[in-house]
């Protein structure tokens, strides 16, 4: 806040009142905004009396500083959307910034429903990059039944993920386990 405001300087700023409001109404066409306006400026104005030379033009310090202050107001507006009742917000969706991760979940989970031993034979060569062979050994199975066992685990995460067309793995799913799988 100033210090020391000469009462010619405070009265100077009060005579200009009748300006400000005239100029504030042609520039929004509102009496009421306009009033807030030059509440507005007069407030700016007070805070910044020290940036003011006594001896120049108040009348044109004042005038500059209400227009930035109404075009200022008028950018932000621009962006803003009202929207009372919240109903514009509701509309507004964004995607996730890591679909990556929340995908990865929904896969860990849907792995975890899997039989075991399907869940095995799917890391096995999936994951770890075996070749069935190489997986029928370290599980103790023909390898047909690794590849079947591959087969029926992948069809089962396709239909959970509800990834393409799941119409062979429907099927699939209803036969029966053979005893060795």
């Amino acid at each position: 806040m100033p210090r020391n405001v000469s009462p010619g300087l405070r009265d100077s700023l009060v005579a200009q009142i009748g300006s400000l409001r005239a100029f504030a109404v042609s520039l929004c066409g509102d009496r009421d905004r306009a009033d807030d306006l030059v509440q507005e400026t007069l407030f700016k104005a007070w805070n910044h009396l020290d940036s003011f030379k006594e001896g120049t033009n108040l009348k044109a310090w004042l005038f500059t500083i209400l227009r930035n202050t109404y075009f200022s107001e008028r950018r932000k507006r621009k962006r803003e959307v009202e929207d009372a009742d919240g109903s514009y917000a509701a509309r507004l969706s964004s995607k996730p910034e890591q679909p990556g991760h929340m995908d990865m979940r929904d896969f860990q989970e849907a792995l975890s429903h899997l039989p075991e031993d399907q869940r095995e034979a799917l890391v096995l060569v999936g994951a770890r990059g075996f070749s069935y062979e190489e997986a029928a050994e370290i599980s103790g199975c023909a390898v047909g039944t690794i590849k079947s066992r591959v087969n029926r685990a992948r069809g089962r995460l396709a239909a959970t993920l509800q990834l393409g067309d799941t119409d062979d793995t429907a099927e699939a799913e209803t036969l029966p386990t053979p005893k060795s799988a």
